[in-house]
């Protein structure tokens, strides 16, 4: 009998994959906070000031930006935290049959992992709240002492950074239970192996998801071209643009055991025909669930962050456009700072992504415990091993960094397009404009070197995994 019993029950949160769930729910929390506290304190020196102290306008754009962005913190945070799920019931394929076996049911195996899900949501969500709450405090201290401000009526803990914390939490429950699907599919003959993933066969005759993501993401790309149609006569085009961007993007993730794979294939041809570069492409198209759940969190960080930044490049070639080829140098300024801003806040959606990958890459190594230890008893050795890995990891985010960048450029053009495209612009007041997207190459060369960065750090720790274990000691896990 373990003495420390009272422990048991929270064991499971020394599994790999928990404490990456916790960081992820932290991050969005803290992101949360600091965006609200942000926006009050703006709202409490807007307010202070004589001239725009009644400016509802100020108000209400600062309000729906901090929404917008904690949502897009929170849509990642959720997708990331589903997939690290779904990859975790993979790897207790063989526990979960064996409790089946017993006589447990299989929903009650997943309401098992969806009270995991809240555990982990409400501990993540509680230490974001105290960081998030923490850096507030710095930082309007800060804002008061470099603006020289002291006449600011504004507390940083308020009832309203609860809010992020809530929502974090209730999201982290739900992505928990929505990854914990494919409990119900597993039988107690799956007792007799390991981690189980479905194989590329199996997700190609899955017609009904299959259909539906495509179904998704025809009718998104329909809406997409409908609303830049429609911004050459309003600015609501970018109503029915950003529809057409929701459903498109859903479908994409829907259907990214359709998507991925072709890429991947197209991608392992750079990396020639060693057998290690073989034994990686192969590694990475035959379960093709694993590494899509690897990639699309990769694909949504790079594509948030082209996508604004094509936006306001984008933003600045219709202006000058309708303008007759001059631009105010002040408005100029005013959209670089925009932009700067923006992707900063961006910024950490993308951080939340890495986080994402480094988790999914080190549970996939573990949970290959027994498939390494056979290559290394075939005569596979260390170091082809290890670059085996590296290669894998480096397919997965070459492959995402390829579809993030033509999604960001098309998402991207597709907003600034359908809300600028029927505005005049001083002086030449030239209306409706279409042009062509515009690419700002230098944060498009940062990101691509960004993610190759994240690629070594990422496969640091899964490689060393993969060698550490004596090939007679995995194989008899």
């Amino acid at each position: 009998m373990p003495r420390p019993a009272a422990s048991a029950p929270l064991a499971w949160l020394r599994e790999r994959g928990m404490g990456a769930s916790i960081l992820v729910a932290a991050i969005s929390t803290a992101f949360g906070a600091v965006l609200l506290s942000a926006t009050g304190f703006l709202a409490a020196v807007m307010r202070s000031d004589p001239y725009i102290g009644d400016s509802e306008m100020l108000a209400a754009v600062l309000a729906i930006l901090t929404v917008l962005l904690v949502g897009v913190a929170v849509y990642v945070a959720a997708i990331v935290t589903a997939n690290t799920f779904s990859t975790v019931v993979a790897g207790r394929t063989r526990r979960i049959a064996l409790m089946r076996l017993i006589g447990a049911s299989a929903r009650s195996q997943r309401t098992e992992v969806a009270r995991q899900g809240l555990v982990v949501g409400i501990i993540g969500a509680f230490l974001g709240l105290v960081a998030g709450t923490a850096v507030s405090a710095a930082g309007v201290a800060l804002a008061e002492a470099l603006l020289g401000i002291d006449d600011v009526d504004y507390s940083v803990v308020q009832g309203v950074l609860l809010i992020p914390a809530v929502i974090v939490a209730l999201t982290t429950w739900a992505a928990a239970w929505a990854g914990s699907r494919r409990v119900l599919t597993v039988t107690p003959l799956q007792a007799l192996g390991g981690s189980v993933e479905a194989s590329h066969d199996s997700f190609a005759r899955r017609r009904g998801r299959n259909g539906a993501a495509i179904a998704l993401f025809v009718s998104g790309g329909a809406l997409l071209a409908g609303g830049i149609l429609l911004g050459l006569l309003t600015p609501l085009g970018v109503v029915v643009a950003f529809v057409g961007g929701i459903l498109s993007f859903t479908g994409l993730v829907v259907g990214s055991t359709m998507i991925m794979p072709p890429v991947l294939r197209l991608v392992g041809r750079l990396f020639g025909r060693s057998a290690t570069a073989k034994l990686a492409a192969e590694n990475a198209l035959r379960y093709p669930e694993r590494s899509s759940r690897m990639a699309i969190g990769v694909v949504i960080g790079v594509t948030l962050v082209t996508m604004f930044a094509v936006a306001l490049e984008t933003v600045k070639s219709v202006i000058t456009a309708s303008a007759g080829g001059e631009v105010d140098t002040e408005l100029n300024t005013v959209i670089d700072t925009f932009s700067g801003v923006m992707m900063g806040l961006v910024g950490v959606s993308a951080v939340i992504a890495a986080v994402g990958l480094v988790n999914l890459l080190t549970i996939g190594v573990v949970q290959r415990r027994r498939e390494l230890g056979l290559l290394r008893a075939l005569g596979v050795s260390t170091g082809q091993v290890r670059r085996m890995v590296l290669l894998e990891a480096a397919h997965i985010t070459i492959a995402a960094v390829a579809t993030g960048l033509v999604l960001g450029i098309a998402y991207g053009w597709a907003g600034a397009q359908s809300l600028l495209g029927s505005a005049p612009m001083p002086p030449a007041w030239q209306s409706p404009t279409l042009v062509a997207p515009a690419v700002p190459w230098v944060p498009v060369a940062l990101i691509v070197v960004a993610t190759a960065v994240l690629t070594l750090v990422a496969a640091v720790v899964p490689t060393r995994l993969a060698t550490r274990v004596a090939p007679v000691e995995a194989l008899a896990d």
